[in-house]
């Protein structure tokens, strides 16, 4: 695409994103609206799988755009086994908000609705962030640690948040998707990271994800977002249509007594955890430092 329509693209893109978002979010809240207003559990699975579908709409519109203004070379390696059937957890690493549009529009048919692990802050954007909350996407609350030390009745309290959005997902397949890093990995961060490509993953939140929905979930879905090295401003790329790269490997991990235990009681199974999520990271690490010196190779 030639550099002088860039900015042309970059406006129709932001329009796209904002009335396709804006539409679905609409019938999304209308559906959550009707899914509150009677309190009957089988009604309730039924609005929830509506909104799913909903969702699924967004996730089409959003992969068709995006694939087709960025070239179309957004590539899935891995994941053939997977199936709308089961549900699974997702963990990443976090670049960009383009992960989610990504991990959206490549994952879409084959496994079932995604649901982030979002921000507080996020529930406040318009339409996203109420459809987002009928959609049962958990909310967490992010405290320094200087406010825990001054409130210490806050800690545990994104575990609550987990538990009570973990309960609503049993019997309707899903996919529960972590951002195990807790935040971008921004170049400033990537300084102060014991990683080369990655921020430390926190553990805490996906075993206690496991914990409560382990017999639930058919695999541990390993995810690795792969960017051009070097560019920036991802989510800007994309919506310019700059974006034209982009490979997510996906590796099925099984869901067993390796990572389903009691993490805040049992000090040996949080140990054995934490090493395990740990050397999950560093393949990752080393698999993106393949990948770019490949790439740099075949430039």
């Amino acid at each position: 695409m030639p550099w002088i329509l860039t900015p042309f693209v970059f406006v129709m893109s932001s329009l796209f994103v904002l009335l396709n978002t804006s539409l679905w979010s609409a019938l999304i809240i209308v559906v959550a609206l009707f899914k509150l207003c009677v309190p009957w559990q089988p009604w309730r699975r039924v609005t929830t799988q509506i909104a799913n579908r909903l969702m699924w709409c967004w996730c089409a519109c959003q992969a068709f755009y995006f694939r087709l203004i960025n070239g179309g070379q957004w590539r899935l390696q891995g994941g053939e086994q997977l199936t709308p059937q089961q549900s699974y957890l997702m963990i990443a690493n976090h670049r960009s908000w383009s992960d989610i549009v990504v991990i959206c529009s490549l994952f879409y048919r084959r496994m079932p609705m995604t649901k982030f692990f979002m921000k507080q802050q996020l529930l406040y954007i318009p339409f996203m962030g109420l459809a987002c909350w009928a959609l049962d996407m958990p909310f967490m609350r992010r405290y320094s640690r200087e406010t825990l030390i001054r409130k210490p009745h806050l800690r545990g309290r994104d575990l609550q948040t987990t538990r009570k959005s973990c309960a609503k997902f049993k019997g309707v397949p899903t996919t529960v998707v972590n951002f195990v890093e807790g935040t971008r990995a921004t170049p400033d961060k990537l300084k102060r990271s014991s990683y080369r490509h990655l921020l430390a993953p926190k553990s805490a939140g996906i075993a206690y994800t496991l914990a409560a929905m382990g017999e639930q979930f058919s695999a541990i879905v390993d995810v690795t977002l792969l960017y051009p090295r070097g560019q920036s401003k991802l989510f800007l790329a994309m919506l310019a249509g700059r974006l034209n790269r982009v490979t997510v490997v996906a590796k099925t991990l099984p869901v067993d007594a390796q990572v389903i235990g009691d993490y805040f009681n049992d000090k040996p199974f949080k140990r054995d955890f934490q090493l395990w999520l740990s050397d999950r990271w560093q393949q990752k690490d080393q698999q993106m430092d393949d990948f770019y010196h490949s790439e740099s190779k075949s430039d």
